[in-house]
């Protein structure tokens, strides 16, 4: 299940809570409580999975734009001998076979940049609701900590 939507599962138990009258403090069912507490505990991994995930996708993207660059830069140096073997137009030939292979760095560059891009963007993401769903358990804690205490004295 999806992190976020046991914050708001959490957030809702806690709306739906009886108010003790004169305090801050809420009465909630602790059964349920304690279940959306064990489903962010296995969902929690579940967005480190996705992360790795978009890590493994950004190398193998990387891979193919490596690939990709091999393979251009291959036929550019074909494509070369292969004029520069025609005396007449050798000069021409080396030439053209440079831009190619200028381009094909140049290229090779460019989808290794938009592939750093979409990782590093995806990733912030992740750390940004990562970062606020922690905020959130642990306010909700805090709140749980608060309560236990307030009722502790008069125990």
């Amino acid at each position: 299940m999806d992190i976020l939507n046991l914050v708001d599962k959490l957030e809702e138990l806690f709306s739906q809570g009886r108010s003790i009258p004169l305090t801050h403090n809420v009465v909630v069912d602790e059964d349920k409580m304690l279940d959306i507490i064990d489903q962010m505990r296995i969902s929690i991994p579940d967005e480190i999975k996705r992360s790795q995930q978009v890590l493994a996708q950004r190398d193998r993207i990387l891979a193919q734009a490596k690939e990709e660059h091999d393979r251009t830069i291959e036929i550019a140096k074909e494509k070369r001998e292969q004029m520069i073997s025609n005396s007449e137009i050798s000069i021409e030939a080396k030439k053209r076979g440079d831009q190619i292979i200028s381009q094909a760095y140049t290229e090779s560059e460019v989808i290794k940049r938009e592939a750093d891009k979409y990782a590093l963007d995806t990733l912030k993401r992740l750390e940004f609701e990562m970062d606020r769903t922690i905020n959130q358990v642990r306010n909700g804690i805090r709140t749980l900590q608060r309560d236990q205490e307030a009722e502790s004295p008069q125990s």
